[in-house]
């Protein structure tokens, strides 16, 4: 269908006439940063405030004006992959944060050419046969890609930059302490970790804490080194990897984890994780999910990150999320809310790919790379300059399962071991 619609507004608007209306929406919306496109007839037009961050990029195509207009959101990551779109001076990340921090008025403004086209709708029904789909589609690629960029750890999520300085490893590793400190782990305590990736977390809390961890995942890949690397440990009688998904657990644990798990879940299907989770929590025990979400209202998934990157996936709003936890009966018994240690993380692992975009090319092809470079670099500026964030909401059953303020949290982090 969006192919169709960029074919109609290909004929019904020529080139130049297209990239004046693409122009018109462009210094409607920058307002960021400072932008110059140079468009197929070899003209310069100039955006923006005339401030940093700077940007120039080329534009070879006539027809692509059209496109882009179609569906800016979509057509600008896919233009970039195909070399459609060009950079001629500054980075992708400096593009990128100008078009993010423009792309809300302009996905508004260009509604009005969309009209040919069914609205987009993200696919969040995501029944166990789709997450396992889904969770393929990413998580499936090979292990030396994720090496290339991620810490030693292997920490495929929002690191915590608990003083700004810290290097990705420390981060990481401070992410780990803070969610054991809100877990209030001692030895013994059986732990269930939800989409466990790699094993990281999971090998972490059974080495220092001493528990016992169950990890559920979708990833054949991320099983297979998740298991390999219990058994590297000599951990394997106290973490456990399973191929199974959450919807099929049905022990009872002292404390649940979820990290970066949340964002595959799918809205109509909240209300049934926080049903799970209260089902699975023994009564006295606590829950930590961390997840990204957006500081505004409920809306649509990206359309690029959803066809290209992460299919099926949504970052949730907090209204969302608290509508299905009220009505599971847990008690929300914490919640923090991480700003820009998301965008830091990804500054991270954009740079480390870069040093290693030779072997990514290698491992898959230059068309790949272009999706993994701009990929990370638009999940930065949304983190940035688009209102996404991390939270970390701490669940109960009991109201008196945890202690009357945040204390223990310092003081645990602080001792580095409960």
């Amino acid at each position: 269908m969006m192919q169709d619609v960029r074919e109609a507004l290909g004929s019904i608007l020529p080139g130049q006439t297209a990239f004046g209306l693409l122009a018109a929406l462009l210094r409607r919306t920058v307002r960021y940063g400072s932008l110059v496109v140079i468009d197929p007839w070899d003209e310069r037009h100039a955006f923006g405030t005339g401030e940093a961050p700077f940007a120039t990029v080329r534009i070879a195509d006539p027809r692509e004006a059209a496109r882009l207009l179609a569906n800016p959101r979509l057509r600008v990551g896919e233009a970039y992959m195909e070399g459609g779109l060009t950079l001629e001076a500054g980075t992708l990340r400096d593009f990128l944060l100008i078009g993010v921090a423009a792309s809300g008025a302009m996905t508004k403004e260009a509604r009005a050419l969309r009209e040919f086209a069914a609205p987009f709708r993200p696919r969040r029904h995501n029944p166990i046969p789709r997450a396992r789909a889904n969770v393929a589609h990413h998580y499936d690629l090979s292990e030396e890609l994720y090496r290339l960029f991620l810490d030693e750890d292997l920490q495929y999520s929002c690191a915590y930059f608990q003083d700004g300085d810290e290097t990705l490893e420390q981060a990481q590793a401070k992410k780990k302490r803070h969610i054991a400190a809100k877990l209030r782990l001692h030895p013994g305590v059986r732990v269930l970790d939800i989409g466990s990736g790699w094993g990281g977390l999971a090998l972490e809390l059974a080495r220092r804490y001493g528990v016992e961890v169950d990890g559920v995942t979708l990833s054949q890949e991320q099983l297979a080194v998740a298991r390999a690397r219990a058994a590297e440990a000599g951990l394997e009688d106290r973490v456990r990897f399973h191929l199974r998904d959450y919807r099929q657990e049905a022990d009872s644990y002292d404390s649940i984890v979820s990290v970066g798990m949340f964002e595959h879940v799918g809205t109509p299907h909240y209300l049934e994780f926080f049903d799970a989770l209260s089902r699975l929590l023994a009564p006295d025990g606590v829950a930590v999910i961390h997840a990204i979400g957006r500081k505004g209202p409920p809306g649509e998934a990206d359309p690029w990150i959803d066809k290209h990157v992460f299919p099926g996936g949504y970052c949730p709003s907090l209204s969302e999320v608290f509508a299905a936890v009220e009505r599971s009966g847990l008690w929300v018994t914490d919640v923090e809310i991480l700003r820009l240690h998301y965008a830091e993380t990804l500054r991270h692992w954009a740079e480390r790919f870069q040093g290693e975009r030779g072997r990514a090319a290698a491992l898959y092809d230059e068309r790949f790379c272009r999706m993994w470079e701009y990929y990370l670099a638009v999940c930065e500026a949304a983190f940035r300059v688009g209102g996404l964030m991390v939270f970390q909401i701490q669940l109960a059953r009991d109201i008196r399962a945890l202690p009357l303020t945040r204390d223990y949290v310092v003081d645990a982090e602080r001792r580095g071991v409960p």
